[in-house]
């Protein structure tokens, strides 16, 4: 049973930086090395979007909102995958999830919060 936990999130200011953490347990470094990951966010209110994706050999995909400011990444040996978000803006505030796509599991989410 593959879990994920996230961890990075928190209270920062329009332009600052913040990076996300998803560390995967249950699993092999090799099976997850061949697992794509992604982050979803979820504002108050609005459904849950895709942010960011990177399959196992590394191509990645952006939501056109964060594309320049975000960078997604992986580390197959630590089971990890991060999200480093700069130049934040207020509306990017919402909880942020992890998710592994072939095993379609979810991260119980870290709150994102940039204040104007």
């Amino acid at each position: 049973q593959v879990q994920l936990v996230e961890s990075g999130g928190g209270l920062v200011q329009a332009g600052g930086s913040l990076r996300l953490s998803c560390t995967g347990s249950g699993t092999s470094g090799i099976i997850f090395s061949f697992t794509s990951m992604s982050w979803y966010r979820q504002a108050p209110g609005k459904q849950r979007d895709l942010v960011a994706s990177i399959t196992g050999d590394g191509s990645t995909n952006y939501a056109d909102s964060v594309k320049g400011r975000f960078t997604i990444s992986r580390d197959n040996a630590k089971r990890t995958v991060s999200l480093q978000m700069n130049s934040l803006r207020p509306e990017d505030t919402a909880v942020y999830y992890c998710y592994a796509v072939q095993t379609k599991t979810w991260g119980q989410g870290t709150q994102v919060t940039v204040s104007s």
